[in-house]
């Protein structure tokens, strides 16, 4: 079976062709090498998926014929991802909180002086 195949019927992706989009672009690799879309999976491979800044790892067990529900997709593959890529997820939340929204305008003066504060405490640490 192709991966964009694959990745699509143990529901990694949407759609089939976003899972080739991504093949595209070099987020699915094998063996630490990028791949096409149209390369075929075997059981016993270790694919790698970086998607929404999560590098997850999985082992492919078996072929599943076509799409499988997600209470299904346990049989087909075995998920090795570390626990410490969900926490760097945490981490990126944060990180985006402290940023301006969009249309807010230019910082005050009052979140310029508070912008300062911010980073020489972090700096004294």
């Amino acid at each position: 079976m192709r991966i964009d195949k694959y990745l699509w019927c143990v529901r990694y992706f949407k759609t089939r062709n976003i899972a080739t989009q991504a093949c595209k672009k070099g987020a699915i690799k094998i063996k630490k090498t990028t791949i096409k879309p149209s390369r075929d999976v075997y059981p016993g491979d270790v694919i790698e998926v970086r998607k929404n800044q999560i590098h997850y790892t999985l082992e492919v067990l078996d072929i599943p014929p076509n799409r499988v529900g997600a209470k299904l997709v346990d049989m087909y593959r075995k998920d090795t991802t570390p626990k410490e890529a969900f926490e760097n997820t945490e981490l990126l939340k944060y990180a985006k909180d402290y940023y301006r929204k969009k249309g807010t305008g230019r910082p005050s003066e009052k979140d310029r002086r508070d912008l300062e504060d911010f980073t020489e405490s972090a700096s004294e640490d």
